[in-house]
């Protein structure tokens, strides 16, 4: 994972912008991999979770240890995040311990109806990261909305193929998605460093 072309912006809570991170077969991987198919009971979560029944969690693809060999470049990528030399970089960054975290990662292809309410991220999210990968030439404004904390929306981070953002969980983070037009579908992956365990532990530093 390459992040040499990063930007770092304050507003309206640091959060830091990349593009050209992953090479043409991941972005292939996450563009075109088989998802869950199922009725989605689109609610403002991404789980649907609103009412506590949790109606799309079944339906969400988290690369495991089960299913890794199925998206080999994606374990690679998952791999290269659990080295102790991205984790210390994205730690620096971030001003957050990451050295006792696990990595998280999610396929995801967001459909027409889908939307995200303003929300914090849970602190056991230590950090989030979305790449996006746009094959379906979606417009640019289906990155994720940012807002202030009066929830006002104040800045969209642009949906372009090969290109990215993270930010550490906070106070002040509020982020999610406006209702808007999906044409066909909305492809990226979400990537936390976690503090609870998955399959995927962070290399310790020697």
């Amino acid at each position: 994972m390459n992040l040499s072309n990063i930007t770092h912006e304050e507003y309206p809570f640091k959060h830091w912008i990349f593009n050209n991170c992953l090479d043409k077969d991941t972005l292939d991987e996450i563009s075109y991999s088989d998802l869950p198919s199922g009725d989605r009971a689109y609610d403002g979560t991404r789980a649907a979770d609103h009412t506590g029944k949790g109606l799309d969690g079944k339906l969400r693809l988290f690369v495991d240890k089960n299913n890794c060999n199925n998206f080999p470049n994606l374990k690679n990528l998952i791999n290269s995040l659990q080295s102790s030399n991205l984790v210390n970089q994205i730690s620096n960054l971030i001003n957050k311990d990451l050295s006792n975290s696990y990595v998280r990662l999610e396929i995801i292809g967001d459909k027409k109806g889908f939307w995200l309410k303003p929300h914090k991220d849970i602190s056991e999210k230590l950090m989030t990261m979305m790449i996006w990968a746009n094959p379906y030439n979606e417009s640019s404004n289906l990155g994720t909305d940012l807002y202030n904390n009066n929830f006002k929306l104040v800045k969209t981070i642009e949906y372009i193929h090969n290109s990215g953002y993270f930010f550490s969980s906070g106070e002040d983070t509020w982020h999610g998605l406006e209702l808007k037009e999906i044409k066909k579908e909305r492809r990226c992956i979400q990537v936390n460093y976690v503090s609870f365990i998955t399959d995927w532990p962070v290399e310790k530093n020697n």
